[in-house]
């Protein structure tokens, strides 16, 4: 997989793939054998950084409302504090500062993970990319090889099948031209004679009605066929 991951590292530089674990078709592409490990792992660490990556979008909108509110809250404080502030809004001036201050902190440390976590995103949905295509390649190889074994083997089925039907043909007009030639020679009473003797041809003709015998004929020969109780 590494050398795989060097060759196509460079031409993925810029594409836009999209995110393979939500999508249903993607699930559908491996057998149960062949959703290995590694790819229960990779599925699992994607999907993790999906989820934290909603979270924290979620989380830095909520902090900029409750950074807003703080913030009105020490203008209406400071209006309200004028010249000479109370212990009391002195006080709530400290906490909502303080407040302000760590919903900064928190969204500054949101904003880098924001920056860092599309980063991390990419670079494990490229690798699930790569090992996904080598395995579906592999199985397209596998299958064009089968594909190829059976359009040969009905190739030669379909070669063997004319030569049959041509050597068929050929019998058919020895036969016609004997029994042709004999009755010329023999005449017809005689020829009746060493066909009932023979039985050629009702043989011939048992041989052609049974390659003709449909499933109704079937059923109604074995219903002939079955004793009553």
């Amino acid at each position: 997989m590494a050398r795989l991951d060097d060759k196509f590292k460079s031409a993925l530089v810029g594409k836009k793939i999209p995110i393979l674990t939500l999508d249903n078709k993607w699930h559908r592409l491996f057998t149960q054998s062949e959703f290995t490990p590694e790819l229960k792992g990779l599925e699992k660490n994607l999907n993790d950084l999906l989820k934290r990556q909603a979270k924290v979008t979620t989380e830095s909108k909520e902090l900029k409302k409750i950074k807003k509110k703080l913030m009105d809250d020490v203008v209406l404080l400071a209006d309200a504090m004028g010249e000479h502030p109370s212990k009391k809004q002195d006080k709530e001036m400290s906490e909502r500062k303080r407040l302000i201050e760590e919903c900064n902190e928190k969204m500054d440390a949101y904003e880098e993970e924001m920056v860092e976590l599309p980063r991390q995103i990419n670079q494990l949905n490229n690798q699930l990319m790569l090992i996904t295509m080598d395995i579906c390649y592999r199985k397209l190889r596998q299958s064009t090889d089968e594909l190829s074994e059976i359009d040969e083997w009905i190739t030669g089925i379909r070669r063997e099948l004319k030569k049959k039907v041509v050597r068929k043909k050929e019998k058919e007009a020895v036969i016609a031209r004997l029994y042709s030639y004999m009755h010329d020679i023999f005449g017809v009473e005689v020829i009746d004679l060493f066909d009932m003797e023979y039985n050629l041809e009702e043989k011939y003709a048992k041989k052609e009605n049974a390659g003709q015998t449909s499933p109704e004929n079937e059923k109604e020969t074995e219903s002939e066929e079955t004793p009553k109780s």
